[in-house]
């Protein structure tokens, strides 16, 4: 028993040794020694995050970094990236967090955390008003003689390649102008998160967002946190939970996202 003890209270500085250099690499650490909490986001997916001809962002996501990086005492440094280059940005350490509408995922979950989801979302159809009793299902849009269009590198690709693949397929790399091909006929379709869908439809009176309320296919938001980085995740994710608890979220919520 004694050897055994010894043998347990051996180990200890080991493990405690293994545990420190983790909690000294945190982004929790960097951010608050630096002051700036760089944020890496596409800006191109209203109503999460925008990035105006003027340089400045705006957006649900932008208002929620501003408010995480004020309860850590810095200022926001948003880094614009593009979906396809995401995740490589993102591991490649350009920022400390990820944010703009991030659907969970389980291949992004693979490179890093995710924060607790801020918001329930799905995928949802927007086409002409016109067409909206023609697009209602799966099967009404995965057909030969539809054109879909998707912009490229996020999840919208992944569920016109997987879910719509009968479909006639085109990708748009302007995820800011691909509404007007819609708008102006030059595609049918474009399956993208219902709260997007739900703000282009406002803004372009020729287009509607079919059944936002009832989405093909379940997604979540969330943000992106460094991989291992549990320190990091815990104070994200109850800052999230303090900023719903207080109203702060719903507040910011109500600015952006239609209901």
């Amino acid at each position: 028993m004694k050897h055994l003890l010894a043998s347990a209270l051996l180990c200890l500085p080991a493990l405690a040794g293994a545990q420190t250099p983790g909690a000294a690499q945190s982004a929790l650490d960097t951010v608050m020694a630096g002051k700036t909490l760089r944020v890496c986001t596409p800006g191109d997916y209203r109503p999460f995050s925008f990035h105006n001809p003027d340089g400045s962002f705006e957006g649900l996501d932008v208002d929620l970094m501003g408010s995480l990086a004020k309860s850590l005492g810095a200022k926001v440094e948003f880094v614009k990236t593009s979906w396809s280059n995401l995740m490589a940005d993102f591991t490649s350490g350009k920022c400390d967090i990820g944010a703009g509408g991030i659907s969970v995922s389980l291949e992004r979950q693979k490179k890093a955390f995710f924060s607790e989801p801020y918001m329930v979302n799905g995928k949802t159809p927007i086409t002409l008003c016109s067409n909206v009793k023609k697009f209602q299902t799966i099967a009404d849009i995965n057909k030969p003689e539809v054109r879909v269009i998707h912009n490229p590198g996020g999840s919208n690709e992944t569920f016109a390649k997987t879910h719509l693949n009968q479909a006639k397929l085109a990708v748009h790399d302007n995820n800011i102008g691909i509404f007007n091909e819609v708008a102006e006929g030059r595609a049918d379709v474009f399956v993208t998160e219902a709260a997007e869908a739900k703000v282009q439809s406002k803004r372009d009176p020729r287009l509607c967002a079919v059944n936002p309320d009832k989405p093909l296919q379940y997604a979540e938001m969330g943000y992106l946190v460094p991989d291992g980085d549990m320190r990091f995740k815990l104070f994200v994710d109850q800052w999230l939970h303090l900023s719903k608890a207080s109203g702060e979220y719903a507040r910011l919520a109500e600015k952006w996202v239609p209901q």
